[in-house]
């Protein structure tokens, strides 16, 4: 099984980092707004940022990696890989 780490963001470039071994059903609960607490009150819910890890000890490793950079760095690092912030939901 795929486990997935993710970055969501909204029109104000709020982030969320989040780790999941079932993406859809993960985004999913994401747009229903019955994610993390912390999802729901800022209502990120654009995929901006995808990486996949073939197990759950790799992709929690990467997940705690990328929360602990600053915000300008999460935001350098979107920048970098998916400039136009499109939702790449629209492509799974």
């Amino acid at each position: 099984m795929p486990y997935h780490v993710y970055i969501l963001s909204n029109r104000t470039k709020v982030l969320y980092v989040g780790v999941t071994g079932n993406l859809r059903a993960r985004m999913a609960r994401h747009r229903a707004h019955k994610g993390a607490a912390f999802a729901r009150r800022y209502n990120v819910d654009r995929l901006v940022f995808l990486e996949q890890y073939s197990d759950r000890a790799t992709a929690y490793a990467r997940e705690s990696q990328i929360k602990g950079w600053s915000r300008r760095k999460k935001i350098a690092f979107i920048d970098g890989q998916n400039p136009m912030w499109r939702d790449l939901s629209d492509e799974l």
